[in-house]
């Protein structure tokens, strides 16, 4: 592997299995996106040098989430229900983080892209765009359309729990 890859991997791999984690919702499938892309770059880093290694990378594995995603795949549920009794620890908001990451991972992958990028990222219209290859407009629409499909997923859950 060309020493400058190598730099670059030991440098930010925890940064970009965090980012995976936020595209794909799950521990094993952000490796597995990091591993994928990574394999993907080290061709194209040979062949030319890429001028803005964190960005390429980024935008491959938001393309490799796409495509996944187009697949038909096996859904996974949890079966383990939260304990009624009142936990201090920390685990409330916990599970409260896991829902949330529940609700976004059934985003449309381009929606949930722009809302990782926007507020788990911190990055602003501009960037994104250019991270997606899309206008300004697409991602504020997609952020939009992102955040109601969001609020009205918590609103039904919300409400499903109050019927039980």
């Amino acid at each position: 592997m060309d020493q400058e890859l190598a730099d670059f991997v030991r440098w930010r791999y925890q940064h970009l299995v965090r980012r995976a984690y936020l595209l794909t919702g799950s521990a094993g499938a952000a490796e597995d996106l990091v591993q994928d892309a990574l394999a993907r770059c080290c061709v194209s880093w040979r062949r030319n040098r890429v001028a803005q290694p964190d960005a390429y990378v980024q935008r491959v594995m938001i393309n490799l989430t796409r495509s996944h995603h187009r697949r038909p795949r096996v859904e996974e549920l949890s079966t383990a229900a939260p304990p009624d009794e009142a936990i201090d620890d920390g685990a409330k908001e916990r599970a409260q983080r896991e829902a949330m990451w529940r609700i976004l991972q059934q985003a449309p992958p381009r929606q949930r892209a722009v809302l990782v990028l926007r507020y788990y990222e911190d990055m602003d219209e501009a960037a994104i765009a250019a991270v997606l290859n899309v206008s300004i407009g697409t991602v504020r629409s997609q952020a939009a359309k992102g955040l109601a499909r969001m609020r009205y997923l918590v609103g039904s859950a919300k409400s499903t729990e109050g019927r039980l």
